[in-house]
């Protein structure tokens, strides 16, 4: 019955189309993201078509040879225990193939991930709270905006954070449409990013990458400034210490998690300095 099914490259209607599902899964996408997604990877977002509705969708999104990400893995309610996902999942793999894939998954399907060949890395883990209502002085002081900076600098530092360059994905993730993105400097040298965005619900905050916690302290606190009073949320590398005490000490609590899977070794990246994914969907 898979076999039948009409697998298609998604246009930027469909990806907007897969970010409606998504938050009605609750999966809270932000407000300008179609653009930037289909900005990585143009040839990495399928949908499966049945008797000419979408029925199913997928993102494979290949940044190099070397690198993918899967993410946005959903199945319309009345489609689901069908083959149609599984099949969908095989060809867009089979589409963008890459060395190493990685992917953040709901933990209920880890052992469906598990028989595809994917291995549980770690968890991230999603904070959510409030942003405060009035910024500390000095909240932005050494930091400056992402697009004042040569964009090279700006690429270089995410991709000490992140295993394959993404300049296409971080140009437009830089920009956003409602948010802002700050770059902190120290002696003449990016210390750190983060970016602020509009979602369905309040603001996500991700990257957010730093050479350490102080840094990633003001960088967070001058995110913050630009939604006070919001819901904001910060998705954390569990293993990193560090960016659990920060969510914490802002206020924030686990909402939700996932798991970081990749279909062979984890890929070498500093995570010491992720102190905020920059989204699940992408990596």
């Amino acid at each position: 019955m898979a076999g039948s099914d009409d697998v298609r490259v998604a246009t930027v209607a469909d990806v907007e189309r897969m970010l409606d599902w998504a938050a009605a899964e609750g999966w809270n996408p932000g407000l300008d993201d179609a653009r930037a997604f289909r900005a990585a990877d143009p040839g990495g977002f399928f949908t499966s078509w049945r008797g000419g509705a979408p029925v199913a969708a997928i993102s494979v999104v290949r940044y190099d040879s070397s690198f993918g990400f899967l993410g946005l893995y959903l199945v319309r309610p009345e489609w689901r225990g069908r083959g149609v996902g599984l099949a969908l999942w095989r060809e867009a793999l089979a589409r963008r193939p890459a060395a190493l894939v990685g992917l953040d998954g709901v933990v209920a399907q880890q052992a469906n991930y598990v028989k595809s060949g994917f291995r549980l890395a770690y968890r991230n883990i999603r904070f959510g709270g409030t942003a405060p209502v009035a910024a500390k002085a000095g909240a932005n002081a050494g930091q400056v905006a992402a697009a004042q900076l040569d964009f090279d600098r700006v690429a270089a530092y995410d991709r000490r954070c992140f295993p394959a360059p993404r300049p296409d994905f971080l140009h437009r993730w830089v920009a956003p449409g409602k948010g802002a993105a700050y770059v902190a400097m120290a002696e003449g040298r990016v210390a750190g990013m983060g970016v602020i965005r509009a979602c369905r619900q309040g603001f996500k905050i991700g990257p957010l990458f730093a050479d350490d916690e102080r840094t990633a302290d003001a960088i967070f606190r001058g995110l913050c400034a630009q939604a006070p009073g919001a819901a904001i949320f910060l998705d954390v590398p569990e293993p990193h210490v560090a960016a659990c005490r920060l969510a914490q000490r802002h206020g924030l609590a686990p909402v939700f998690e996932t798991a970081r899977m990749y279909s062979g070794a984890p890929p070498a990246i500093d995570l010491a300095r992720v102190f905020g994914v920059t989204t699940l969907e992408l990596g």
